[in-house]
């Protein structure tokens, strides 16, 4: 029996959460300790699951089956193709610099509190969260991947609601209650998808008699299973509204802001960089390849969905005074990118849309860390209480410029190729479509810009006088996401060498070519 390596990959962060739970409440740097280390041992295995991965074999590798609820035909069932074993890298790789970034921010503030321990629950949680969602991009058993889908939305929950933003509790007597508004209102957004997505799993299940992912789809091929139109249809619908949801897509995505902006920076990363990439990681997997008509059906609807994500967050980000919900709300704006890139339905804008999943993981926690460094020194996320950082914590500022210029897509950084990709596959279907999403970048740049010149330059506010540049912990934390911005930015071969083959797959599964040049129409 082959050693089972995706299992491995997900357990070992789960045995890291008890371990981490178990230590003694006196031993809160031990703690800490021994998360960073079983969060680098999980690295250590993706990075093996990636190098084992092989882009020219079968379309699931490293597979793993077990019988699990025999009677109901739910089985154990793990497999990657090249967008899980993506997007399994990166989330690997955040969680280290997510637990270095967050070491401080559930120590304990006030004396006598050694019954209760916050600091292990912290980064026990952060692990919980991290095993849940490896498992969720390896499973190829439709309601294994629902019960993980369902369960990360309990950590992600108590880290939202338990351990807030300590610069916003400083200025803010409500902030106990905008913590739990902002993890209740999570729950319920999520919780209300899941359960209409449960109804569509017992619906499939209905229909084709089978959880198993590779089954369903052989038997679509061979037409041993023929679904009538309009139950394919509602099927679709009840997965793609959950991930819509989980993405989050427009007009779904009120839950992103409250989220992030009453969350630790290192909490709101992993909501943005790593929980939400669930979602869109489900529509190439389960709604493409388990539904193609109806997939093909509701693209021109989700491509206007998409189109009003990215106009309407970048919109939303120009207009913001708080420096964590203006991330937000460009994040949301980048989703928007994503969706459209999956639905082009061309091998362009379906690459560059993994690619922008794991570019917009790595800028989006560089900006959001550098972002949170600065809160917690100022103790404010007000833009307007910044000026003239550049000029007493110019390192600081250094590195708030490059992930803020990655979050516009600048060439020579991650992003650009990605939406670039997307654009070009957009442009290549749906011209109109393309035109419109273009209008992201200026805002981007707007946005983007404003917010650097008015917290970095100008005059020196007598509150940032004092302020120190970032240490030695905090540089360990930036200084790797900005090279590998810079890495992939020019060389991003050994992404699209992985994913390119998965995309073709999944176009096979929706019947879709990519559409030939209009050469006359050029001349």
């Amino acid at each position: 029996m082959s050693f089972p390596l995706l299992t491995a990959t997900a357990a070992v962060p789960a045995i890291g959460a008890i371990v981490t739970a178990a230590v003694p409440a006196g031993r809160r740097t031990a703690a800490k300790w021994v998360a960073l280390f079983f969060s680098l041992v999980t690295l250590a295995l993706a990075a093996v699951v990636f190098i084992r991965f092989e882009p020219g074999g079968d379309r699931y590798q490293l597979t793993e089956s077990h019988s699990w609820i025999a009677e109901f035909g739910v089985r154990y069932e793990l497999g990657v193709d090249g967008i899980g074993v993506a997007l399994i890298a990166l989330t690997a790789l955040l969680i280290p610099f997510i637990v270095l970034a967050g070491w401080h921010d559930a120590d304990p503030q006030e004396t006598g509190s050694s019954r209760w321990r916050p600091t292990q629950g912290f980064f026990a949680l952060i692990l919980m969260v991290e095993a849940m969602v490896i498992l969720s991009f390896e499973a190829t058993d439709v309601f294994l991947f629902y019960i993980l889908f369902e369960a990360m939305l309990i950590p992600m929950y108590f880290l939202i609601g338990g351990f807030g933003d300590r610069a916003h509790a400083g200025t803010d007597r409500n902030a106990a209650a905008q913590r739990s508004y902002a993890a209740v209102k999570f729950l319920l957004y999520n919780l209300v998808g899941g359960l209409i997505m449960l109804a569509a799993v017992i619906g499939l299940y209905v229909v084709a008699g089978s959880f198993s992912l590779s089954e369903i789809a052989e038997a679509r091929a061979s037409g041993q299973l023929e679904m009538a139109t309009n139950t394919e249809r509602l099927l679709f619908l009840g997965f793609f509204l959950a991930f819509a949801i989980k993405a989050p897509l427009w007009p779904l995505h009120t839950w992103l802001p409250n989220a992030m902006g009453e969350a630790t920076a290192p909490v709101a990363v992993l909501i943005t960089a790593v929980v939400d990439k669930v979602g869109t990681f489900a529509m190439l997997r389960f709604c493409l390849q388990l539904f193609p008509e109806a997939s093909a059906w509701a693209t021109p609807v989700i491509v206007v969905l998409a189109l009003v994500s990215i106009v309407y967050g970048a919109l939303l980000a120009v207009g913001q005074r708080d420096i964590k919900r203006l991330i937000a709300y460009a994040s949301i704006s980048h989703f928007g990118f994503i969706v459209l890139g999956i639905f082009a339905m061309t091998s362009q804008g379906q690459s560059g849309a993994t690619l922008y999943m794991v570019n917009h993981g790595i800028s989006t926690a560089a900006l959001m860390l550098v972002a949170g460094f600065l809160i917690s020194r100022r103790g404010s996320r007000l833009i307007a209480d910044y000026g003239g950082v550049q000029k007493v914590a110019p390192v600081l500022a250094g590195t708030f410029l490059i992930g803020g210029l990655a979050t516009l897509s600048l060439p020579g950084l991650a992003p650009f190729v990605s939406e670039f990709l997307v654009l070009v596959g957009t442009f290549a279907r749906y011209p109109v479509a393309g035109i419109v999403a273009t209008s992201g970048i200026v805002l981007a740049a707007l946005y983007t810009l404003v917010l650097y010149q008015r917290t970095m330059t100008g005059p020196v506010k007598a509150e940032v006088a004092p302020m120190r540049d970032l240490n030695r912990r905090e540089l360990a934390v930036i200084t790797p996401l900005i090279a590998l911005l810079l890495v992939l930015g020019v060389y991003p071969k050994p992404l699209t060498d992985v994913v390119n083959p998965a995309v073709e797959h999944t176009l096979s599964d929706v019947q879709k070519t990519d559409p030939r040049p209009d050469v006359e129409a050029a001349k």
